[in-house]
């Protein structure tokens, strides 16, 4: 049976659930709604095999999850919540959070604030220390968005594509 949990946001009602298979066209069209996932992840152009094999194994592991934040039966926003444990900080266990998507006509809502709160509050019932996330140093509004939220520049994040 699939949860769902209802966000507080005023004026609207948005639902919190795991994404699911039938999901994905929804969860593409958000990811490439952005100046970096239209050349990334841009779904109607590219193969959606890859898509669905990386669904999949977040799917099943529990370690994982992929969420949708769900508005009169549209997915409106997406996240990826992952728990990684860890030796550093005392063998605690840290929660990342990864591909944050809002649609555009829900920005400014408070959607997004309402969603990455929620990801906080579950990383914390979980047992979690530390929430970390990146952006991309081109996403300016993202960086003032997630400083609002408590969020600190504190690491130098370095990537190698291969």
């Amino acid at each position: 049976m699939e949860q769902t949990e209802l966000l507080d946001i005023p004026g609207i009602d948005v639902v919190v659930r795991d994404a699911t298979a039938a999901d994905l066209p929804g969860l593409l069209r958000l990811l490439a709604d952005d100046p970096h996932g239209a050349v990334r992840d841009a779904p109607l152009h590219t193969d959606p095999c890859p898509y669905r094999v990386a669904f999949e194994a977040i799917d099943r592991d529990p370690a994982h999850r992929l969420l949708v934040c769900e508005h009169a039966g549209n997915i409106i926003a997406m996240l990826q919540l992952s728990f990684i444990p860890g030796l550093s900080r005392r063998g605690s266990l840290r929660a990342q959070i990864e591909a944050v998507r809002t649609a555009a006509d829900h920005r400014g809502r408070g959607v997004g604030s309402g969603f990455i709160s929620w990801a906080i509050n579950h990383a914390r019932a979980n047992g979690c220390t530390l929430v970390q996330l990146t952006t991309d140093k081109s996403r300016v509004d993202a960086q003032r968005f997630y400083a609002r939220l408590g969020f600190e520049a504190s690491h130098e994040g370095m990537k190698l594509e291969l």
